[in-house]
């Protein structure tokens, strides 16, 4: 007997967009990765993947999730020239409902989901303080955060553009960091560090600082010469792992996330010895007269490959009860 689907789940972000469909047990099936850049329109990349995966049927709702802020049923694309509404979605492919989120707002309704499997411990193995807020967070292209709202109710998520935040430097190299950045952007966010382009910008600086001669050219080829053992390559990984956690510590502190703090993202995963090992749980727990307060919070790598996905799943779950 062929399952029944109770709807279609993205993550649409500026370079992939992930979709698959959930069946009446809410599994997850048939994911597909296409490159966004080869279409013109999101609504292609549905028609597709439906065409593909169901022929001429349709499943009933469609949650999608998207790298940026949902305003009013929207969406304008930072890197893909796509302007997508949930009532566009809606009338063209005739769905009951359709709802687009943050793609981070997705990934922090997956982190209570997430097992031993898919995490691995940043620092101390501790355990989340039940029913409390819990927070993601992660550098790609941009630099993504959300918070999870826990009650009796069920879990809310709550996007946000914590990215944009000011950055604040603790010390001559990130205060150089930040005035390189400055000077080129007028205001420095966190994502103008913590991004792929922040990591190589903040390569740049390190080079300056130390004298030497700054010889690999884009983030790819710094994070492949620090693991690879390049003293000034590794040098800035280390860096970034520490303004990494030093945020994080922060974020923790804004949410009250004593349920646990999760790190996601395109880079994190190329650096989880090094997350592990290095400087991001000593700045997170250094936090003045509130270190105690963090010390209690577990931190935790995500490596679940599409954790945005589950989260739509479990948000289309939602959809069907209304």
């Amino acid at each position: 007997m062929k399952p029944h689907y109770t709807g279609l789940v993205g993550d649409v972000g500026g370079t992939n967009a992930r979709f698959a469909l959930v069946d009446n047990e809410g599994r997850v099936r048939h994911l597909h990765v296409y490159q966004a850049a080869d279409f013109n329109a999101l609504n292609d990349i549905i028609e597709d993947f439906l065409t593909r995966t169901m022929g001429r049927k349709r499943p009933p709702r469609a949650v999608i999730a998207v790298a940026g802020p949902v305003m009013d049923g929207e969406i304008e694309f930072t890197n893909l020239d796509w302007q997508v509404s949930e009532g566009e979605i809606l009338a063209h492919f005739e769905f009951e409902g359709v709802r687009l989120m943050n793609d981070f707002a997705a990934q922090a309704l997956a982190c209570p989901l997430l097992d031993a499997a898919d995490l691995k411990p940043i620092g101390p193995s501790l355990r989340g303080a039940a029913d409390c807020p819990m927070v993601v967070l992660g550098a790609g292209t941009g630099f993504g955060v959300a918070g999870l709202a826990r009650g009796e109710r069920g879990d809310l998520a709550v996007a946000t553009e914590g990215g944009h935040a000011a950055f604040a430097p603790s010390d001559e190299v990130e205060y150089a960091a930040w005035k390189r950045q400055k000077a080129r952007h007028g205001r420095v966010s966190i994502e103008r560090l913590l991004s792929g382009q922040g990591l190589f910008d903040l390569y740049l600086t390190v080079a300056e600082m130390q004298g030497q001669a700054a010889v690999h050219a884009d983030q790819k080829a710094v994070t492949e010469a620090g693991n690879a053992g390049d003293p000034l390559a590794s040098e800035t990984m280390d860096r970034f792992c520490g303004i990494l956690g030093a945020v994080a510590g922060d974020l923790a502190l804004s949410f009250g996330a004593r349920g646990g703090v999760f790190v996601s993202g395109g880079i994190a995963p190329k650096m989880a010895d090094r997350l592990a090992k290095g400087d991001f749980r000593r700045r997170f727990e250094d936090k003045g007269r509130l270190s105690p307060y963090v010390q209690q919070i577990p931190t935790s790598l995500v490596l679940h490959p599409y954790p945005a996905i589950l989260g739509a799943a479990r948000e289309l779950a939602v959809l069907e009860r209304l």
